[in-house]
């Protein structure tokens, strides 16, 4: 079987004989991004389209070899001015105008010059848990805290060298932080890009670390942070505290402070939103004829008011004795909570009233007909003067 024809290069990239470096290389770069094998994982054919669409740009992207096109055909690949592999002669990545597989390399990855120096890097936020009670939760109040964080280090400035000598410049990377390594495929020429395992990607050494920070150029500190809680904060809620985070990296700017609050429970009132709720135990006969009772607010006790017929779990609102209002003004509401106690023991002398009290409100108890035949006797020895 004889040898398939080569298409012609102009045809394969679909462009005119008197067409632009410009057009060529719009024509290429389209071509490649629609039939480069990435892209067209299913297409067993697409792999070699490819290379047809960059053998033809290699050639007429270079005037000297389009010159040898245009006035011999694909004979000039015989005749040692174009060489046998086409994929050879590849522009490198990264240096002055991408050509073949550079411009690939730009479409697919993004392409351009790998960053040569690592610029600042701000420093890491930090948080801390602020425990506080009901009331400095509810009004408010200031805290010093002891805050655990890096900082650059005072002896040398945060350079991790020496007083006196100065970082120097990676041999290896020669300051990059970063190693080329070049590799020929089928495709092309790729290179890897990695970080330097010298500098670890700083583009300096330190031959002369500093001895108080051992050449990293940051110390553990305590920080003392003096912290204003605004009234009216509840569990969860977090406070920002700019710049007093962990040292930024190369000059960068410091990270920031969350204190993060945790209000503990407390066994009198329970908290919803802005207002409290409370409990006050009264007796059966407090509820059913009123009463005053004492109970406790956040600013200290109170006497209210109980009317009378008062039912368990009736709430008596005391305004304005929440919490402070984190957002607007004024406080949340107190409610007070009625528990009815029911006495366990009685005297004779209880029952009798309360047996009573039930046969005059109608009521049926437990016990009541015996009351009713002990009352016959007690009025027969009342009539025989205790005899």
């Amino acid at each position: 079987m004889g040898r398939l024809a080569k298409r012609d290069y102009y045809e394969v990239l679909g462009v005119p004989r008197n067409a632009t470096e410009a057009e060529i290389k719009k024509a290429f770069r389209t071509l490649a991004r629609k039939y480069h094998p990435d892209a067209n994982k299913d297409d067993p054919n697409a792999a070699e389209k490819f290379k047809e669409i960059n053998e033809a740009y290699q050639t007429l992207s270079d005037p000297e070899k389009r010159a040898r096109y245009d006035q011999f055909g694909h004979a000039a690949e015989q005749m040692g001015g174009m060489g046998g592999n086409p994929f050879e002669g590849f522009g490198g990545f990264g240096q002055g105008d991408f050509g073949g597989f550079g411009d690939i390399f730009e479409m697919f990855f993004g392409g351009g010059r790998q960053r040569t120096a690592r610029g600042p890097v701000r420093g890491a936020d930090l948080e801390y848990e602020l425990e506080l009670t009901l009331e400095e939760a509810a009004f408010g109040c200031t805290k010093e805290l002891r805050v655990p964080r890096t900082e650059d280090c005072d002896t040398c400035g945060g350079s991790g060298a020496r007083p006196g000598t100065n970082p120097v410049t990676c041999p290896r990377c020669k300051g990059t932080g970063q190693i080329q390594v070049t590799q020929n495929t089928v495709f092309g020429r790729f290179v890897n890009v990695s970080t330097c395992d010298r500098c670890r990607g700083e583009g300096k050494i330190i031959e002369s670390p500093c001895p108080a920070c051992h050449g990293r150029g940051r110390v553990q500190k305590t920080k003392r942070v003096e912290v204003r809680v605004p009234g009216g904060v509840d569990t969860g809620q977090r406070l920002r505290m700019p710049g007093y985070g962990e040292a930024g990296e190369r000059g960068g700017a410091p990270g920031d402070l969350y204190i993060v609050m945790r209000v503990r429970p407390d066994r009198r009132f329970r908290r919803e939103g802005d207002d409290l709720y409370s409990e006050a135990e009264i007796s059966f006969i407090q509820a059913a004829l009123g009463t005053e009772i004492e109970v406790q607010t956040l600013d200290g006790p109170e006497v209210i008011r109980v009317p009378e017929g008062t039912q368990p779990g009736d709430t008596i609102r005391l305004k304005g004795k929440g919490v402070k209002r984190l957002r607007g003004s004024g406080r949340g509401d107190q409610h007070v909570v009625i528990r009815v106690k029911t006495p366990g023991r009685l005297s004779e002398r209880e029952r009798a009233l309360l047996m009573e009290l039930a046969a005059l409100r109608g009521e049926r108890v437990s016990g009541m007909a015996e009351h009713k035949e002990k009352g016959f006797f007690e009025k027969m020895k009342d009539a025989l003067g205790g005899r």
